[in-house]
């Protein structure tokens, strides 16, 4: 059981730091790194927080975020508990699709910085303890990249098979009915040769041919550069789509309309093909070893738990995480969905490390997904609990932990991603979730210097700022704070086994974390519903040997510190995270 004393020291702490205003000085006086197990690599307890780098800091007046821009916030980061960003793509790009077209594989576009900007970030990062996470566009490249201008300069040409082309069913006639995730046909017509050519995404992004073993070096080569910067690893976009079938079988129709007006199709022959995972092998057989223990996170919204639990690898031999989307995307607040996708996870076959998040930069935030106008700011902080509690590696997202909400555009004319002006009205598309990061109430939020940032900062930025959360003991910011203080400090939450109890409770999802090799549990319980609850504990059956709760962080906070197993009462979308004594 944990000692009472610690217990109270520890709540001590993490008061202070709540409500301690942030410096610069404070990066070296939190813990470097969250302890683990021998053994362990860092990816299995790091925290990691993914970096839009357009909206995260603006350090040259642009209205566009950049790298030197990261580099100066690396102390707040340090401050918050973070251990790696994943920054999404920098790589030179014509922007159709904000870096995920990208021009260069070996380079950075020129509004984010250059090579020696990257080497420098890397290395404030290190100082602080810190690892810098890239994003791996490994599905398809822009129509600018010189790999592509050469494959459609003519049929000929030696790059020609690095893509995938193919001659149409007749004059104006695509080959088959694929689909563009974006809306219309996935083949696009190119006068001068003369055949198709095949986007899972946008007209501008074909796809790569992953077939031609000359792909698949110069792709590998992509990673051994970045590893060879001080890249700890990757997020893999798209990797379920590398492949296609070779024989071009039309997919199957399904009832109704997409959100463009295109029929309905199932992504069959397109879309999560054994092949992938030969790739995905050869992938961590060329990071396994290295120093560093780099990390392969893959974007892989598989449609079940069976097809998520395959990204491992048979032998744990493919992806060391892989993004759950079924967590992610639950879009409900529901104690029985949730303790049945937990349960799922955790205990999966192969004994992968689960993966989760709730934000990041392809969805609606949080606040908006699960908020129901009154207690937003309350399950803002149930979110954060449920993220940081698991034995999931947490991963989130810029402004999470201030409460951003996602600001939808209102005019067609002021969207500038591509889904929204294809979808529009009835998919507006991802702007909402991209706005500057809100670090204060001055001019953009603290963002940007320049007279029009590259989009607008929300009105919401007034009172949702870490300028003004940081002094705020019962704010969001410091809800984060405290509950990531509380995973490094605990071996329970760091690597503690997960059960759930009060399985029949339709309202609260309640678990404990236990340490494999000790007694000193801790008890979440998240009230999931908007009313008051009461709740009783019986956990003697889970070997947990206890008379109490001492409550190491709650929300809203009790008037007692010490709570008897029955009658333990959370208000509505209440959080308790409490030690077992």
């Amino acid at each position: 059981m944990l000692n009472p004393l610690r217990c109270t020291l520890i709540v001590m702490l993490l008061a202070f730091a709540g409500i301690a205003p942030f410096s610069g000085q404070e990066a070296t006086q939190n813990p470097t790194t969250p302890p683990s197990r021998p053994g362990d690599p860092w990816w299995k307890h790091a925290v990691i927080y993914e970096v839009y780098p357009r909206s995260f800091q603006d350090s040259n007046g642009d209205g566009v975020g950049d790298m030197n821009g990261i580099t100066s916030r690396l102390d707040y980061l340090k401050d918050l508990g973070i251990d790696a960003i994943w920054i999404t793509p920098m790589y030179p790009s014509p922007q159709i699709d904000f870096g995920y077209d990208i021009a260069n594989y070996e380079a950075f576009d020129p509004q984010y910085g250059t090579m020696a900007d990257f080497d420098r970030l890397v290395s404030e990062a290190k100082k602080r303890n810190i690892r810098v996470i890239m994003d791996y566009v490994a599905n398809h490249t822009s129509d600018q990249n010189a790999w592509f201008l050469e494959s459609r300069s003519s049929r000929t040409n030696p790059k020609r098979d690095w893509y995938i082309w193919h001659d149409g069913k007749g004059p104006g006639k695509p080959p088959n009915n694929w689909q563009s995730w974006f809306g219309h046909s996935a083949w696009t017509f190119d006068e001068k040769t003369g055949q198709c050519y095949y986007h899972y995404f946008y007209v501008q992004q074909p796809d790569l041919n992953w077939r031609n073993p000359e792909v698949r070096k110069a792709m590998y080569d992509v990673l051994r550069f970045w590893l060879d910067h001080g890249a700890a690893g990757f997020r893999i976009d798209a990797i379920s789509r590398l492949f296609e079938d070779p024989n071009l079988h039309d997919d199957p129709i399904l009832p109704g309309k997409n959100a463009f007006g295109d029929p309905n199709i199932q992504h069959k022959y397109t879309d999560d093909l054994p092949e992938v995972h030969d790739v995905l092998r050869e992938m961590r057989s060329l990071v396994d070893g290295l120093p560093g223990d780099p990390v392969l996170i893959s974007e892989a919204d598989e449609p079940t738990i069976q097809d998520l639990d395959k990204m491992y690898g048979p032998n744990n031999d493919e992806i060391q995480l892989p993004m759950d989307f079924k967590v992610a995307d639950l879009n409900k607040l529901s104690a029985p969905e949730f303790r049945r996708l937990l349960d799922e996870i955790e205990f999966n076959p192969l004994d992968g490390q689960p993966y989760f998040f709730f934000n990041n930069h392809d969805q609606a935030r949080t606040w908006d997904r699960y908020g129901d106008g009154v207690h937003n700011e309350q399950i803002e902080k149930l979110m954060a609990a449920l993220l940081l509690t698991t034995h999931a590696t947490p991963q989130m997202y810029y402004g999470e932990e201030i409460g951003m909400r996602t600001s939808v555009p209102t005019r067609i004319e002021d969207v500038k991603d591509p889904v929204g002006r294809t979808g529009w009205p009835k998919d507006k598309g991802r702007d909402g979730e991209r706005t500057p990061m809100q670090w204060d109430k001055s001019q953009n939020a603290g963002f940007s210097t320049a007279p029009k940032t590259w989009l607008p900062v929300p009105p919401s930025a007034a009172q949702y700022n870490v300028a003004t959360e940081q002094y705020d003991p019962n704010s969001i910011f410091n809800f984060y704070k405290h509950v990531i203080a509380l995973r490094r400090e605990l071996s329970a939450l760091r690597d503690g086994s997960y059960v759930a109890v009060n399985r029949d409770d339709p309202n609260v999802l309640a678990y404990l974390r236990k340490p494999k090799n000790g007694t000193d549990a801790v008890l979440v319980a998240l009230n999931m519903s908007a009313q008051p609850q009461t709740v009783n504990f019986t956990l003697k059956g889970f070997g947990v040997d206890g008379k109490s709760l001492h409550v190491l962080l709650a929300a809203p906070q009790p008037a007692n510190s010490e709570l008897s197993f029955t009658g333990v009462k959370l208000e509505p979308f209440g959080v308790l995270i409490a030690a077992v004594e």
